[in-house]
């Protein structure tokens, strides 16, 4: 049965390659309007040395903004759990963040974090993308610890602390993790936008190789940087993915009922 979870993907993945490549040579639609799968395997191939250190630019950006993100989000929701008044002042703040698209404020950031270092610029960018989903999970994550639990540390006169780390930061685990998953794919977005946005040729990540690709007519070659940019998508939320499974196959009833 794990076999063919794993190779019924592969199969459907190879069809569609397949028929693509099939009806591109039948209709001889032009190379700068659809290339086909082997024309952009071609092109990968050939510039494989440009395209991976581009890829490995975006990933350090994307892994970057992930884990600032994580940090301040947990940090900012625990101190939202142990002050309502800190949380209406500050939560407002960070739903306005949110809901403000990247590209409006995008030269703003851009004049006050990336004059001397673009790259500055573009983390924040993938940060402010990144960092609402862990904040606004993990702040229901612990608000969603047992009441028994709670009203039972207290009769007992647990300190804030053991409360914290031994009901609350368990609850809210599971409700973290999920974020990140989300979090990690908005990451890798919001590096590509800021590229797309406030790169100009300073950054020269995957977004940029696209721009160049597309200005010159070089369609094999962009399709092969969205091939790239789709593998790191995909290897992010897999890797979130593996690490959910692993930190709640023992206790949680999600996976318990999975493993069943």
């Amino acid at each position: 049965m794990k076999a063919a979870r794993i190779l019924s993907p592969i199969l459907v993945v190879l069809m569609a390659l397949g028929l693509w490549e099939a009806l591109v040579r039948l209709w001889q639609v032009p190379a700068f309007v659809l290339p086909a799968p082997s024309a952009i395997w071609r092109a990968l191939l050939e510039d494989y040395a440009s395209l991976l250190v581009s890829a490995w630019m975006t990933l350090r950006i994307s892994i970057t903004a992930f884990v600032l993100a994580v940090a301040g989000g947990v940090s900012l929701a625990v101190l939202f759990s142990q002050s309502r008044a800190v949380e209406m002042a500050l939560f407002p703040l960070a739903v306005i963040l949110q809901v403000t698209p990247i590209v409006a404020i995008a030269p703003l950031i851009v004049i006050w974090a990336g004059i001397d270092n673009p790259n500055r610029a573009l983390l924040l960018m993938a940060w402010i993308a990144a960092f609402f989903p862990v904040l606004s999970n993990m702040t229901l994550g612990l608000r969603a610890a047992d009441h028994g639990l709670l009203d039972l540390y207290r009769l007992y006169g647990a300190s804030r602390w053991q409360v914290l780390t031994q009901i609350r930061l368990p609850s809210a685990l599971p409700y973290l993790l999920s974020a990140m998953k989300i979090s990690g794919g908005l990451s890798l977005i919001g590096a590509v936008v800021a590229e797309f946005v406030a790169g100009s040729g300073a950054s020269m990540g995957l977004a940029w190789r696209i721009m160049e690709s597309g200005n010159r007519l070089q369609i094999a070659k962009m399709f092969a940087a969205l091939l790239l940019l789709s593998l790191l998508g995909i290897a992010i939320f897999f890797c979130l993915s593996a690490l959910e499974s692993l930190l709640l196959r023992r206790w949680h009833e999600s996976r318990l009922e999975q493993g069943s």
